[in-house]
């Protein structure tokens, strides 16, 4: 194996072991999921018009499986935002390894707050 390609792999590997890597996969699983949820949640709506229809579903949504897929709807909706704030920073304000690092914790921090404000209401 040549030097050039050994040092290509080992760059590789560095760069997807970094919070900047992990913040890019949480942004478009996160995406993935919220592309997955909106058209399912607006099939549920435009059935529920109906009012028995909708006394059955608020039911179903009563139940803890469905409060927990709720919150991390929330949760993966504030990490999608605050990663695209994030992104939005970099481009506009240039790339600084100590402000990435502080875009990142603030963003994590909003998507866990969002979730737990929502868990705890």
């Amino acid at each position: 194996m040549s030097s050039v390609a050994s040092t290509m792999r080992r760059n590789d590997a560095r760069a997807r072991s970094g919070s900047g890597y992990w913040a890019f996969v949480v942004h478009r699983i996160s995406g993935i999921a919220l592309a997955l949820f909106l058209p399912v949640h607006f099939v549920v709506l435009a059935q529920a018009l109906d009012p028995a229809r909708l006394d059955r579903f608020l039911d179903w949504t009563r139940h803890p499986a469905v409060r927990v897929s709720e919150t991390l709807v929330v949760v993966a909706l504030a990490a999608h935002f605050a990663g695209g704030l994030r992104l939005l920073f970099v481009e506009f304000v240039g790339w600084r390894a100590d402000l990435q690092k502080t875009a990142l914790a603030l963003a994590a921090g909003f998507a866990l707050a969002v979730g737990l404000a929502l868990a705890l209401a």
